[in-house]
């Protein structure tokens, strides 16, 4: 039986930091040794908010820190599909033919739109915003999908391809499997302990960060605004240093006492975050390793991207036809071309 397929991807908009991994890439290194995996650097996705000609001079980097930090983290180049969102014209023509199945209203209806277009500072929504949805049923449809990792925010994304899906199936026959969503789960609050981790909020670190630049990230970290001295009882439900240390240091016995004695007014802010950055910095360790190995090999995310985009193109025909052919399309060329051929014939 062939293998099941995974669709997930990330707009190239920066390097990955904690919170991507906490978010999402963490999953992904269970699910590569569980299906096809195809990994989608959307960079027309990110022409929906980031669209000014310095954004668009910056995806070629951006496109590849994105890749060496999946390769960083443990992500099996053999395993993974990597490929370029605009390179694939498949898509594009997939989502015009998608489009039609859909109407204005029910994309209107999806939150996450206008969340986006307040988080861009967008006072009216452009029509590329609008049709995003649209456009990642297609990133999720072109290699036919069957598993797509997400986010509970976006979980109606995929719920929406799917309705796109039963109705092209419905309407002109089976072509696409119905994808189900992988919720998946974890936030990471940033540095500043205000809102989650973010390069644009500058409360992020990095997972290319260095461990003299994470050990200074970590001791400007908020903690519990009410403790003035480490003899005064602190919170730690709802401190970002220990929810860092809840999913990043290995050692529980350690993390439980540091509570305890938080809790009691026994340790300082100074030890928690001494043996946070410890703990950080031994997680990032073997991630700078796989980085360096990765990184001495000069060309080679290039010529991944480029042959997982020559893949992806592959699959994206193939789709296409499938579809084309579903509709009928195919067979309205076809018609025309015969008749052009027949003239041609009569009129040497």
């Amino acid at each position: 039986m062939p293998q099941k397929r995974i669709l997930t991807g990330d707009r190239p908009t920066g390097k990955l930091h904690l919170g991507h991994y906490i978010g999402s890439h963490r999953h992904r290194l269970a699910l590569q040794d569980q299906y096809e995996c195809f990994f989608l650097v959307a960079d027309l996705h990110m022409l929906t908010t980031k669209n000014t000609k310095e954004d668009i001079l910056a995806i070629a980097d951006n496109a590849r820190a994105i890749v060496l930090d999946q390769l960083a983290i443990g992500i099996d180049p053999a395993k993974v599909t990597f490929y370029l969102q605009s390179a694939v014209h498949e898509i594009y023509e997939l989502q015009l033919l998608l489009s039609g199945l859909v109407t204005v209203e029910r994309l209107q209806q999806l939150p996450t739109i206008k969340d986006m277009a307040d988080a861009a500072g967008l006072e009216q929504i452009p029509y590329n915003l609008l049709g995003y949805p649209v456009l990642q049923s297609a990133d999720i449809l072109m290699p036919r999908a069957h598993l797509v990792p997400v986010g509970k925010d976006n979980e109606s994304h995929v719920e929406l391809s799917r309705q796109i899906a039963r109705r092209f199936n419905n309407a002109y026959g089976e072509v696409f499997p119905l994808p189900e969503p992988f919720v998946v789960g974890g936030t990471l609050v940033g540095t500043d302990g205000q809102a989650k981790m973010s390069k644009s909020l500058d409360n992020a670190i990095f997972l290319s960060d260095d461990a003299a630049t994470v050990r200074r990230r970590v001791f400007s970290m908020y903690t519990d605004p009410n403790r003035i001295s480490a003899d005064v009882p602190g919170n730690v439900v709802g401190n970002p240093v220990f929810q860092y240390h809840d999913y990043f240091n290995p050692n529980q016995a350690e993390v439980e006492d540091l509570k305890e004695r938080y809790r009691a007014g026994r340790v300082g802010d100074v030890e928690v975050k001494e043996k946070l950055a410890i703990a950080l910095n031994n997680f990032l360790d073997p991630i700078r390793e796989r980085r360096a190995h990765y990184e001495s090999q000069t060309g080679y995310v290039d010529e991944l991207l480029y042959e997982g985009t020559l893949a992806a193109r592959q699959e994206g025909q193939a789709t296409l036809s499938e579809v084309k052919k579903a509709m009928g399309l195919t067979g309205v060329w076809n018609r025309v071309s015969r008749g052009a051929e027949k003239r041609r014939k009569r009129n040497p």
